[in-house]
């Protein structure tokens, strides 16, 4: 059920906003400290291609890349107005940061 909702929850993120792994984890019914057993859970999708990877960030706005896959998600990210500093953190993390409907 844990894995369900997650995959559910993870394919629900809005364009233009973004979750945390810990968010994801305790949306999905877990603990905040799940969040690295997200990625991986997230990675048995049977489509993970489908997953919004980019929408998915560490808990301090930092962006996570893939070297292979770099250039891609700034595209992603730029295409959705998403804005990153030179450090890779995302501008304004606090105001599109989303937490889910049912989150409390």
């Amino acid at each position: 059920l844990f894995t369900q909702t997650l995959w559910q929850l993870a394919l629900s993120i809005p364009t233009g906003r973004v979750t945390t792994y810990a968010t994801l984890a305790v949306a999905a019914g877990g603990h905040p400290m799940m969040a690295q057993m997200v990625t991986h859970i997230l990675g048995k999708y049977p489509h993970p291609e489908e997953i919004p990877w980019h929408r998915i960030v560490y808990a301090n706005g930092r962006v996570w890349f893939d070297p292979e896959r770099q250039k891609e998600r700034l595209a992603q990210y730029q295409k959705e107005g998403i804005e990153l500093d030179k450090d890779y953190k995302i501008k304004d993390f606090e105001k599109i940061i989303y937490t889910f409907p049912d989150f409390t």
